[in-house]
């Protein structure tokens, strides 16, 4: 993570309003929260059947995508270089061991914990750079180091394939507006010998379109036409170790 991210998340105050403002009941955010929830945990029980996977959640923030998994792992670990950040998830009920990682250096080592595995790395690769990038796919590979060992499941909260695109232009140079295609995330995990299996999409809406009810509806019909997560703005990629 980037040293703007820990320094960030070493205040209580803004750990707080992350967990109870920018997830608050039926906010944007929250609103894909529970349709990834609803795939996220459909794939686990089609990939790994009555065998619990382990779950390393890299980044794991206040610990949203463990609870996501609650009653399908066999045990689970949060990785993050926030100490409050892993407290919060504690506290809001996240079931997990913690462990807390530096912002730079060494690829981290995960918990020796067995196999099957499922990683997990949620509003992530948007908000660090392209070293720290791949720092964390890095760390998936050194959980993951062959096909039979489980899966990663990436998120990408900004795709440049998507509407949200179109105000790239009038924000260009803002950190918070990063943007990852397709193509860039694919690049990222064929580096690290990684292959896309799955691709899902969640929402075709930016954040000030989706308090429109009618494109709200529109945006529902959209999603569940094949195809259209391509053009989706926020998007999970489901990978696997090359064999």
């Amino acid at each position: 993570m980037t040293t703007e991210y820990t320094k960030v998340f070493q205040d209580a105050e803004a750990v707080d309003k992350y967990e109870h403002v920018t997830y608050a009941p039926d906010s944007y955010a929250s609103q894909i929260n529970e349709r990834q929830q609803a795939y996220l945990r459909k794939l686990v029980q089609r990939e790994f059947g009555a065998k619990l996977p382990v779950q390393h959640d890299f980044a794991c923030g206040t610990g949203r995508a463990i609870r996501t998994l609650h009653g399908l792992v066999s045990e689970a670990h949060g990785y993050d270089t926030s100490a409050e950040m892993m407290a919060k998830a504690e506290q809001v009920g996240s079931r997990a061991q913690w462990h807390q990682i530096p912002a730079d250096g060494p690829v981290p080592n995960p918990v020796p914990a067995g196999h099957p595995a499922i990683v997990t790395m949620f509003r992530l690769l948007l908000n660090v750079d392209e070293s720290i990038r791949d720092r964390a796919i890095a760390f998936a590979g050194k959980v993951l180091p062959t096909p039979d060992a489980g899966v990663l499941v990436v998120e990408n909260h900004g795709n440049a394939g998507s509407l949200r695109h179109l105000r790239a232009r009038r924000h260009n140079g803002e950190r918070w507006f990063a943007e990852l295609s397709h193509a860039e995330v694919q690049a990222l995990l064929d580096r690290h010998g990684f292959e896309i299996v799955e691709r899902r999409g969640f929402s075709m809406l930016t954040e000030s379109l989706n308090k429109n009810p009618v494109a709200r509806a529109a945006d529902a019909a959209a999603r569940a036409l094949p195809g259209t997560d391509g053009f989706a703005v926020n998007v999970l990629y489901t990978a696997r170790r090359k064999g």
